[in-house]
């Protein structure tokens, strides 16, 4: 699976601007601001319809302007497509798929599938479980279809829901609505909590042996997936979770009126990451947590290609410059196959790291 080319118009600080790229090693050089990261950020666009970056899509829009589009060329699945985003001030956007419209983002999924690393999955370890839940949602909603539309529908319900809780004291009719809500929210829980926990445990397993590889055997990894109540979410389908998830909102309805907080549902999953049996969170020096860190993102490599059986694009965003030579060693050593972007500020470090196509990135212009 590998990018050839992308058109961009109006996306960030990019106009009319086309890149080309080989399928090895494409470094992308230039100074801070000059719009690297949006190069990557607009080819990772088009896996799901979602930024890795917290922003709505109105903030992808160059400033000046009122639409923007992301055209590439792929290959995938050993045949050569297109996939474009049209993004508008006001209204929806539209996806396109060898230039036929899609219905839905989900559509999008396993298409292009990316795997991203940045300076801020370094904190994977420490940080608390929204960024686990995140990598989650980021590597299901590129290979499962129905993962990513249960995903969307799970944060409409629950934003509804909240809304319920913080407002029925002022309009107590809402409450009528809360057992409609309660069940739907726990109809897409249990969608989640089931491709999570398959997620979970074949992250588990490959990681841990990355893991061993590189501290060289001195190290055991291990991951494993928590969701609410302790309830054992390892091999049950998502019929045989739902009641066990509505008992836990049962038992939670009273908290949650008082609080106005919804307390049960997959938006408390977490993963619960271990190092020699000791909770790494708390426990891991910085160099054991990023080595951790490193393991786990080549294993979200590795499920995407045994899960489509090539390689996903891997986006090293900025992130060499933060490992010292072992580290940064140990991921180059294990990316030799497959299409790599790599940005960094420069040019010594690039000649350092691999031989590859450079393209210097100047104010939103690609410079080969």
């Amino acid at each position: 699976m590998n990018v050839n080319e992308i058109y961009l118009d109006g996306y960030r600080n990019y106009i009319d601007t086309t890149a080309h790229f080989i399928n090895g090693v494409n470094v992308i050089t230039g100074r801070n601001a000059q719009g690297k990261t949006n190069l990557i950020e607009a080819i990772y666009y088009l896996t799901s319809g979602r930024s890795f970056r917290p922003a709505s899509d109105k903030e992808l829009i160059k400033f000046d302007t009122e639409t923007a589009c992301i055209r590439a060329g792929i290959v995938s699945n050993e045949r050569e497509q297109t996939l474009e985003a049209r993004i508008f001030r006001g209204r929806r956007r539209h996806l396109f798929a060898n230039d036929v419209k899609l219905k839905k983002a989900a559509e999008l999924a396993g298409r292009l599938t990316a795997v991203l690393f940045s300076p801020d999955d370094l904190t994977l370890i420490k940080d608390g479980a929204s960024v686990r839940r995140k990598m989650m949602d980021n590597c299901l909603s590129q290979l499962r279809p129905g993962y990513l539309a249960a995903l969307t529908e799970f944060n409409k319900l629950y934003e509804h829901k909240t809304r319920i809780l913080r407002d029925y004291h002022e309009k107590p009719s809402l409450l009528e609505l809360l057992d409609d809500y309660d069940l739907r929210l726990a109809e897409q829980s249990a969608k989640l909590i089931y491709y999570r926990a398959a997620f979970a445990e074949g992250l588990s397993k490959r990681a841990a042996k990355i893991h061993d590889e590189f501290a060289s055997g001195t190290e055991t990894l291990s991951i494993t997936y928590k969701t609410v109540g302790r309830i054992d979410a390892e091999g049950k389908k998502p019929s045989e979770l739902l009641p066990l998830l509505l008992r836990h909102q049962a038992e939670h309805r009273n908290a949650e009126l008082r609080s106005g907080l919804c307390l049960s549902g997959a938006h408390k999953d977490d993963l619960e990451i271990e190092i020699n049996g000791t909770p790494a969170r708390k426990y891991a020096s910085q160099g054991q947590a990023r080595t951790a860190s490193v393991s786990i993102k080549l294993a979200e490599r590795d499920i995407h290609y045994d899960d489509k059986n090539e390689y996903p694009v891997l986006l090293l965003d900025d992130v060499l410059s933060e490992l010292d030579s072992k580290r940064q060693n140990f991921i180059l050593s294990r990316i030799k196959e497959g299409q790599v972007f790599i940005t960094c500020c420069e040019d010594t470090v690039i000649e350092a790291l691999h031989n590859g196509n450079t393209l210097r990135i100047e104010k939103g212009k690609i410079i080969a």
